[in-house]
């Protein structure tokens, strides 16, 4: 994943950056926080490759349900 508004971003302003946020949360709770966005967003990265893995899937299911159909519809075609 690809974060293009930090190219515009220079080191100075990432330190700036991170004095506040190390003002405003203290040292002790930044650690935390940095954990619980881990957490949450191995959740949703998990979630959409669960949801991809289900549409993969579903799309199988159908192709082999249509090949079945076509195989049927055969089969009925020469039996006349």
């Amino acid at each position: 994943m690809s974060l293009l508004f930090l190219n515009s971003i220079s080191g100075g302003e990432i330190i700036i950056i991170l004095l506040i946020v190390l003002m405003f949360f203290g040292s002790e709770s930044i650690p935390k926080i940095a954990r619980t966005m881990g957490r949450t967003v191995r959740r949703f990265k998990d979630a959409t490759q669960d949801i991809q893995r289900e549409i993969g899937d579903s799309a199988k299911d159908s192709v082999k349900e249509i090949k079945s159909f076509e195989n049927e519809i055969k089969d009925s075609i020469e039996n006349k």
